[in-house]
């Protein structure tokens, strides 16, 4: 973990004590040099600027912890954080002896998000919201409007809605009041986060932040000029009917539109607007590209056939066997992908793993991969001649390296030795 001054761009402190991947990093609401820190060594972390370690540390989440959040307003000492072991954990930096409330779900938490109250919390479970009333210690909601994992979620309109993403490729926006669905749009790839930019002293919502699976980030604007002039068209209908003059009101309203289509028209030719879409990494919109059968298929969850269809490609592409099997291990579906394999799927994957294990850029993917699948084979070691062949090339394979690595080690060790010498 780095914390950077943004002036400057000076890294003001660096902390490596976590042993697995960090996931969320949160600034405290009430005190400005603290923050926590989630993340996959099952633990959760309290810094503080001044302090070179830790200064608190939240055991007994028995999985992943991908999410979390400082409470807003008064319980700003509480914490609320999601993990893959299905629960949402709170905990109160007045104490690390255990969480002191703990909610169950049947699937892993993907993310986790406090409302304003600061009695409230938000839980994406698999496809579903939770509503968690901290008061009452149980779910008072289940919001069940996406077909697939939820994976983000925050607040906007000052905390009066809330905008969910999932992999569905939806955004949903909720009313806080009754949870019930007041706007949505779709995107072409599954949604891995999102986020609501505000602006102005009111901290009115003015931009949507999406980040997609397929790596394009897409910013839309609000249309609030726009809006604004349908309400006031919309209140002048009204009063026209309340008085009785809606004819003569629909009369003019027909001019109008008369006289002002050709010249939105002819704007629309050379100005897009605040509706236009802004894709990062240059998005060609004309023509849509016909995205690779791999492609497709890891779009629709089908983990297993898209490794199948990349090593299958003639020719083949290894940067496009790295890429899926990196997306896999991101998503933590490599179990998923190689599992119920026979001897004709198996043989492709160790025959690539073979060819590409000395490849010092991606030895430590291809190195997990490689264990990954003896684990789940092993006991099936003996059955077919090829693949115990291929076994035996990959124990080769691994025994030279591992030899190469050691000349290695011991050419580095004569060189310090000599430098020193000099």
């Amino acid at each position: 973990m780095q914390v950077f001054d943004t002036n400057s761009r000076a890294i003001l402190k660096t902390w490596r004590e976590h042993k697995q991947p960090v996931w969320t990093t949160k600034w405290s609401p009430a005190e400005l040099t603290t923050l926590m820190s989630t993340s996959d060594d099952r633990t959760v972390k309290l810094w503080d600027l001044s302090s070179t370690e830790s200064t608190m540390t939240f055991t007994g989440h028995q999985d992943y912890v991908r999410s979390g959040a400082f409470m807003p307003g008064q319980n700003s000492n509480l914490m609320a954080t999601g993990s893959y072991d299905q629960t949402v954990r709170i905990w109160d930096s007045r104490t690390n002896d255990r969480a002191v409330m703990t909610f169950k779900h049947a699937a892993p938490i993907e993310a986790v998000l406090p409302l304003l109250s600061g009695t409230t919390v938000l839980a994406a479970s698999d496809n579903q919201i939770s509503v968690l009333d901290l008061v009452a210690a149980r779910p008072v909601e289940v919001l069940k409007s996406h077909q697939k994992t939820v994976t983000a979620l925050a607040l906007a309109t000052n905390g009066t809605r809330v905008v969910s993403g999932g992999l569905d490729g939806h955004v949903k926006i909720f009313d806080t009041t009754n949870w019930t669905v007041v706007a949505g749009s779709k995107y072409p790839s599954p949604i891995l986060s999102l986020e609501v930019i505000t602006s102005g002293t009111q901290n009115e919502d003015r931009h949507l932040a999406v980040g997609m699976q397929s790596g394009l980030l897409s910013l839309r604007t609000r249309l609030s000029g726009e809006l604004k002039v349908q309400k006031r068209e919309k209140d002048k209908e009204m009063k026209a009917l309340m008085e009785g003059n809606i004819e003569e009101y629909d009369r003019k309203n027909k001019k109008k539109q008369l006289t002002s289509g050709m010249s939105k028209r002819l704007r629309g030719i050379e100005y897009q607007g605040h509706g236009a879409d802004i894709i990062i990494e240059g998005n060609e919109r004309r023509k849509k590209k016909k995205l690779p059968q791999w492609d497709q298929a890891l779009r629709k969850v089908q983990y297993g056939r898209a490794l199948d269809l990349a090593l299958a490609e003639e020719p083949q592409n290894p940067i496009t066997v790295l890429t899926i099997l990196t997306a896999l291990h991101q998503r933590s579906a490599l179990q998923a992908a190689l599992r119920g394999r026979d001897e004709t799927t198996l043989q492709p994957v160790m025959k690539w793993l073979i060819k590409h294990l000395s490849d010092p850029r991606h030895v430590v993917l291809t190195s997990h991969v490689s264990k990954l699948l003896l684990d789940m084979y092993a006991g099936n070691v003996g059955q077919s001649q090829q693949i115990d062949r291929l076994v035996i090339r990959l124990h080769e394979r691994v025994r030279a390296l591992v030899e190469r690595s050691q000349d290695a080690q011991s050419t580095m060790g004569m060189l310090e030795m000599i430098m020193l010498g000099t």
